[in-house]
C-alpha cells in the first residue's frame, strides 16, 4: 500500500475519533456511490454533517484544509444529495473539513473547520 494511502487512512481514523470526542455520531465512513466518496458522514445533534478529511505529513504544499477545490466540493455536495435521498433526509446539513497533520516523530494535530461550504447558494 502506498505511503500516501496509509497516511490518508491514519488521518481518517484520527478525524473520526476527534469528531466522536466532540459529540458527533459517526454514521458512515468512506461512503461511496460509483466513483464518488464522502470520507465521513456524521450527525451533530439534528444536523447531518458531510466531512472531507485532508491529511498531510509535510507542509510543502500548504495547509491540508486548503487542498480542496471547488470541483471536489461540487462532487461532495452531489454525493451528499444522493445520501440524503437514500435515507429520505431533507433537513439541515453542514459541510466540514477536518485537517490532519502527521509529524515524523509520531505526533499529530487535528483541526476541525465547520460549515465551510454551502453548495446551494
Amino acid at each position: 500500500m502506498p505511503i500516501q494511502h496509509k497516511h490518508g487512512q491514519k488521518g481518517e481514523e484520527l478525524a473520526a475519533a476527534h469528531l466522536a470526542e466532540q459529540g458527533l455520531v459517526i454514521l458512515e465512513r468512506n461512503w461511496r456511490v460509483g466513483q464518488y466518496e464522502i470520507d465521513i458522514i456524521a450527525q451533530d445533534q439534528g444536523v447531518l454533517v458531510f466531512v472531507e478529511v485532508k491529511t498531510r505529513s509535510h507542509g510543502q504544499y500548504g495547509p491540508p484544509e486548503e487542498m480542496i477545490t471547488v470541483e471536489q466540493w461540487d462532487r461532495i455536495a452531489h454525493t451528499g444529495g444522493l445520501y440524503m435521498r437514500k435515507i429520505d433526509y431533507d433537513w439541515e446539513v453542514r459541510f466540514d473539513i477536518v485537517a490532519v497533520r502527521l509529524f515524523p516523530d509520531g505526533a499529530h494535530s487535528v483541526r476541525h473547520f465547520q460549515n465551510v461550504f454551502w453548495p446551494w447558494s
